[in-house]
């Protein structure tokens, strides 16, 4: 079940209402309610995936509990390293296997070796990497001793697998969400409003803005090899602006989705392609996990506390690592190999945490010097983000090496639509203003007359409308 599909518009408000028409009968209730409407939800997408769910849920719910009752450090140790082989292990072979298979022939096969090795032919259990990750960061801090386990198994499921979050974060923890799922819950007017503005806001960037620029980069990435630099440069921009579309409306839906339950989840995105330098881009892309990175990769590594090459050698393991999570393919792992690479200035200069407030606060236009920086950081994205949408190493190097020829200053082949090009600037724009709150248009109009501001969310619905795909189309970020 997509969120930007009807079926979802008609399962939401049903939820809502049941789970605020119960709030009298108690808290358990209204969170078996959003547990069996979490398991809905995610059985949708196909009944078997449902079974590995709580098989995870069950893995890592009795460890915690095994771990904690522990008569011996050998005993918890060994039950934290099972659970993190088993989640791992399931995570490996349902999105790995081929990947190491095939690059396991294909290296012997420079020696003249011949290796057969079986395929399989599984689907990707959506979600299953988000999920791992929520399992994996609980059964870290009981181990490490910063949390006791969770004893109700309903909060603790429900703390896994609530619907909003469950196929594509933001990734959360159990000493931020797990309280709240504990918590007695109030309605709360003005936090559900808020979070229908963000739900409306997050629709128009997937629907408008990523599903329109997908056309084109489709278009473009699909036959790159016909196209010249200014088209592949189109291309590119299309799909830099597609996946934060995609992937930031989805976090936007997921987040508003949750405040009507009264629950609050991570913030995932904070206008990162506003960012003065890559350092700061990671500190507001896709936040949930870059922390989890930091918290359970870079910082038991040593993080920044060693000496330059211990803190340049972290920083691209986890960036490697986060390229390979996202998708068992080596542009993946080369597009976290450029990211880390872009950073390492910053990290050698020591200016990686000189960009920690929003640019230009308090001032309506940037100076010049941030301009440049937020060119120069943008121009940095995009071409890493050529290769995360190649789909191979050798095309990325294609379209990279056709890019930067003299037929990057040509006219571009079918250039997008003018209308794309100006709800585009429109939606930059309306980012740039609104990029002191929690998303754009969180603050927007609020000091309207009604008539005005209603009219205001009026015009994005009734474009959203025009656009919506009837089932709905997939999200980005779904596949990993």
């Amino acid at each position: 079940m997509l969120f930007n599909s009807l079926n979802f518009a008609f399962f939401l408000p049903i939820i809502f209402c049941l789970y605020w028409l119960i709030n009298k009968n108690g808290l358990k209730i209204q969170n078996i309610l959003l547990l069996a409407a979490s398991y809905y939800f995610y059985s949708c997408w196909d009944y078997r995936f449902l079974f590995l769910l709580i098989f995870s849920t069950l893995l890592d719910y009795f460890t915690g509990l095994k771990m904690e009752d522990a008569k011996s450090l050998k005993l918890k140790r060994f039950l934290f390293w099972l659970s993190v082989t088993v989640n791992l292990g399931f995570l490996g072979v349902f999105k790995y296997y081929n990947f190491f298979a095939e690059s396991l022939i294909s290296s012997f096969s420079h020696f003249g070796i011949t290796l057969h090795a079986s395929a399989i032919n599984v689907i990707l259990p959506v979600g299953i990497s988000f999920y791992t990750f929520h399992g994996l960061s609980y059964v870290i801090d009981i181990y490490k001793g910063r949390i006791k386990p969770e004893r109700n198994f309903v909060d603790y499921s429900l703390f896994v697998s609530f619907f909003p979050l469950l196929v594509a974060g933001p990734i959360e923890r159990a000493t931020h969400l797990l309280p709240q799922i504990k918590q007695k819950r109030v309605f709360d007017y003005s936090k559900a409003i808020d979070g229908c503005r963000q739900i409306l806001w997050g629709l128009f960037k997937k629907v408008i803005i990523a599903d329109n620029c997908a056309e084109y980069a489709n278009m473009v990435f699909n036959h790159s090899s016909n196209y010249t630099g200014s088209t592949l440069a189109l291309g590119a921009l299309m799909f830099t602006f597609q996946i934060y579309g995609d992937f930031s409306g989805y976090s936007d839906i997921a987040i508003g989705t949750a405040k009507l339950f009264g629950i609050d989840l991570l913030r995932n995105f904070a206008f990162p392609y506003f960012s003065r330098d890559m350092a700061e881009f990671w500190r507001r892309w896709h936040i949930s996990l870059s922390s989890w990175f930091k918290d359970y990769l870079y910082i038991p590594l040593g993080g920044s506390k060693g000496n330059l090459w211990m803190r340049i050698r972290n920083t691209f393991i986890i960036f490697i690592v986060s390229g390979f999570w996202h998708g068992a393919n080596w542009t993946f792992i080369i597009w976290g190999f450029l990211n880390a690479l872009f950073i390492i200035p910053s990290i050698v200069m020591k200016t990686n945490r000189n960009n920690l407030e929003i640019v230009a606060q308090g001032r309506l236009l940037p100076s010049f010097k941030e301009l440049m920086q937020m060119v120069s950081t943008f121009s940095l994205t995009v071409i890493a983000w050529i290769f995360f949408r190649s789909a191979s190493i050798g095309q990325a190097f294609q379209i990279i090496g056709d890019l930067f020829n003299r037929s990057l200053f040509t006219a571009p082949h079918n250039p997008p639509r003018p209308v794309m090009l100006l709800i585009l600037v429109v939606f930059m724009a309306v980012e740039w203003i609104g990029r002191e709150g929690r998303y754009a248009i969180e603050n927007v109009g609020l000091r309207w007359p009604p008539i005005l501001r209603w009219s205001f969310y009026s015009i994005i619905i009734v474009f959203i409308g025009m656009y919506m795909q009837t089932g709905g189309s997939d999200f980005i970020y779904f596949q990993f």
